[in-house]
């Protein structure tokens, strides 16, 4: 399958999905639909429709894929595995659910295939706004059809959303001590599918992130690099799907701003 013909057939369950699972849902949800998963952490009805519809429709782009879905492997680990295999979909059926629980923006859905644990191709759509984010590797990042060159905010002080929810107690303290300072820090957005347009558009300059599960990260971190910004380990090693277990992760809108966030972090 060309890449113009996988963009539409993806772009077209994207966009069927989230109009009958989480639009339909959308400031609806009773309070029996939203669910704790973890710590912080909440499952409504639309996710799990979502992921169902989504799987389907990919199975069908893509049979000989293999697929990980956030909320499947949330209820049996060992489909982990499968983020090694030589072709795998992989589903976020509702980025920013935490947001979309309390009827508030932004979320999103994110789509990634991976090729023996590194992302061959990403997809993040917004359902409220229909922005949709593409990319193939090596072959660019595209925003609603439009090629995209990432830019940077053009601020004195770097503009910088850096993620502590997950960070254990000494590292935040570290973080705001010695890193928070050099940066103008604004809030994140708590979505994945969000932060990443942000630094691609120009909005954002650099974010910090500690959780990578795969399907948070795999098609941002793509769409990011493909785009001409820089996503990658703390350590500049590549992102890749078979290890989102590792934590870390630096997402920058020029390799100079990783450059200069990644030496900060190595000396704290």
């Amino acid at each position: 399958m060309t890449h113009n013909a996988l963009d539409k057939a993806v772009a077209t369950l994207m966009r069927e999905t989230a109009e009958k699972t989480l639009l339909k849902h959308y400031q609806r949800l009773d309070v029996s639909a939203i669910t704790a998963k973890a710590a912080d952490d909440v499952v409504t009805i639309a996710d799990t429709e979502s992921e169902i519809m989504l799987a389907e429709g990919l199975a069908k782009i893509l049979p000989e894929a293999a697929i990980v879905g956030e909320e499947a492997a949330h209820a049996d680990p060992a489909i982990f595995e499968r983020l090694s295999d030589s072709l795998c979909w992989i589903i976020d059926p509702l980025d920013g659910t935490n947001n979309y629980a309390v009827g508030k923006p932004p979320f999103g859905i994110l789509l990634a295939l991976a090729e023996k644990g590194e992302t061959v191709a990403g997809w993040i759509y917004d359902p409220l706004s229909g922005r949709l984010c593409t990319a193939h590797r090596g072959q660019g990042a595209w925003v609603n059809g439009e090629r995209l060159t990432a830019c940077t905010s053009g601020a004195d002080k770097p503009i910088a959303a850096i993620s502590v929810v997950f960070v254990d107690k000494d590292k935040r303290a570290a973080l705001m001590e010695h890193i928070a300072p050099h940066y103008t820090l604004v809030d994140i957005p708590r979505c994945a599918a969000e932060q990443y347009p942000r630094i691609g558009l120009g909005q954002n300059d650099v974010s910090l992130f500690e959780r990578t599960y795969a399907w948070d990260h795999a098609a941002g971190v793509l769409f990011l690099n493909e785009a001409g910004g820089k996503a990658a380990r703390p350590d500049g090693s590549p992102y890749r799907v078979d290890r989102h277990l590792d934590p870390g992760l630096i997402g920058a809108a020029s390799p100079a701003l990783f450059d200069d966030m990644a030496e900060r972090l190595a000396r704290i």
